[in-house]
């Protein structure tokens, strides 16, 4: 299924949401998710509780993977500026957050606590004065305690029990229950995507994303084990996930097949696995590493293993992919939840002009100038000569009228 199979049914869900409003939430959320709600957003006392409900485990572990995720988009976050163009010319750029953004994190074959964090904790760090969530309720019409405690680490204000194409349309263009707001971020199944799509231009949103994609790029340095759990753990996303190795080596490729074929008999989502290898993976020999890197840039993957003699000269050559694993002991699970770089990430090639989510993904730049007399006669002559040319009499005549007093 593509977006252009869906994008009539999700056209048609964005419509009744903007007629509807929450009665349509209501209904599609008995539709699609079985929950019977009469609440859309979840009590902030429940989320404040949810953390004493989960085991002490899994809170130290998003609490450090918070603390990461925290340390590394910190540093993303420009600072204002200002410069001298000319003399009496200056201008600069200054450093606005956006004032509320919602965050979808996907329900369904999966609870995902870190997305919260990869989507939340950027936008605090950024200084959104307030951030939502939507994400699907199960049939009880509950949020997990596990995607309640994320976001009650991760900093998050609201959080609606609404999933799917109507939770963006929501969050779009409000309901009574649900505020509109500036930027939806965060990943979604096909339905979500398209949804984003089309909801573009009335919001703003990080990048169009689809099913989860890694290409590992190595040479007779690679270790075949690490590299089968590579393929093993993003195949385990989705059975539309796309899972690729190019070697330089044929015998590092053949013994990762050996070691794919052992370890998947040993997964418990072995089905999934073995529908996205089935139908998306390919292990690739190349003749050389140029042509291997060539077809790398060309693939433009959401995450990229390089594991090669020298893989920072690797690197060099390098222009697209979401974000990059250098190394054997560097596995896309440690960027997945705790490295402290993000996960949201532009997949099926969007990597040749997008970057992943980031603290700035939050932020605008307003630019800002300032004349002085000096400044005033110093462009005076290229502002009157360039509007003149352009037939913008009004624009000559708004700086030769100060020229004038000036003078």
């Amino acid at each position: 299924m593509n977006s252009n199979e869906v994008i009539q049914p999700v056209q048609e869900i964005i419509a009744n949401v903007q007629e509807n409003k929450d009665k349509a939430l209501h209904d599609y959320t008995l539709k699609f998710d079985k929950a019977d709600i009469t609440d859309l957003m979840v009590p902030v006392e429940t989320i404040k509780d949810s953390v004493n409900h989960i085991s002490p485990k899994l809170r130290q572990a998003l609490e450090d993977a918070a603390e990461n995720i925290s340390k590394f988009h910190k540093a993303q976050i420009p600072s204002d500026w200002t410069m001298t163009v000319k003399d009496g010319v200056k201008a600069g750029q200054i450093i606005r957050p956006l004032k509320r953004v919602g965050c979808y994190i996907p329900g369904g074959r999966a609870a995902y606590p870190s997305s919260i964090l990869m989507t939340v904790i950027p936008a605090k760090i950024a200084g959104v004065k307030e951030i939502i969530c939507c994400t699907p309720p199960d049939k009880d019409g509950n949020i997990s305690d596990e995607i309640l405690a994320a976001a009650y680490i991760a900093g998050a204000d609201k959080i609606y029990k609404v999933g799917g194409a109507q939770a963006i349309a929501a969050m779009a263009y409000s309901t009574e229950t649900i505020p509109s707001v500036d930027k939806i971020v965060g990943p979604g199944n096909i339905f979500v995507a398209t949804a984003k799509k089309l909801v573009y231009g009335d919001v703003d949103i990080e990048f169009p994303a689809g099913p989860s994609e890694m290409l590992a790029l190595v040479d007779h340095t690679a270790n075949p084990s690490y590299m089968a759990t590579e393929l093993l753990s993003q195949a385990e996303h989705d059975p539309n996930a796309a899972t690729i190795m190019v070697s330089t080596s044929r015998e590092v490729a053949e013994e990762t097949v050996k070691y794919v074929k052992q370890y998947l008999e040993e997964q418990e989502r072995k089905e999934i696995i073995e529908e996205s290898l089935t139908k998306y993976s390919h292990i690739l020999v190349a003749d050389n590493m140029q042509d291997a890197i060539d077809f790398t840039n060309a693939y433009a993957p959401e995450h990229l293993v390089i594991v090669t003699e020298d893989y920072y000269k690797t690197l060099e050559s390098i222009n697209n992919a979401g974000s990059i694993f250098l190394g054997n002991l560097t596995p896309v699970a440690g960027g997945d939840y705790g490295s402290g770089t993000n996960h949201v990430l532009p997949t099926s090639g969007g990597a040749r002009m997008y970057s992943g989510l980031s603290a700035e993904s939050f932020i605008k730049k307003p630019t800002i100038q300032e004349l002085s007399p000096e400044g005033v006669m110093n462009i005076k002559d290229m502002v009157v000569n360039l509007a003149e040319a352009e037939g913008l009499y009004a624009h000559a005549l708004s700086i030769k009228k100060r020229a004038e007093d000036i003078e």
